[in-house]
């Protein structure tokens, strides 16, 4: 899987570990990029971002950190 593969809801679950739920409240709680639109009914996530946010758990960064980093994925992905 490459940086530019979008990811469903149950892959990225999968990959963080996280339910349905803890996903939506990590994206309110600023922990999580927000979803992208796939159509009426479906978002995705770039592979690459949900790579980027668990390597930096991995490392053991702050929430802090994390919300940093979310924000910086959040501008990356405006200027593309």
């Amino acid at each position: 899987m490459n940086d530019t593969t979008l990811l469903r809801l149950p892959a990225v679950m999968a990959e963080r570990g996280r339910g349905r739920s803890s996903t939506y409240a990590d994206v309110k709680a600023g922990l999580l990029t927000a979803p992208l639109s796939a159509g009426p009914r479906a978002v995705v996530w770039p592979a690459g971002e949900i790579r980027q946010l668990n390597l930096a758990r991995i490392a053991g960064r702050s929430d802090d950190e994390i919300r940093a980093l979310v924000r910086r994925l959040h501008e990356e992905r405006k200027a593309a």
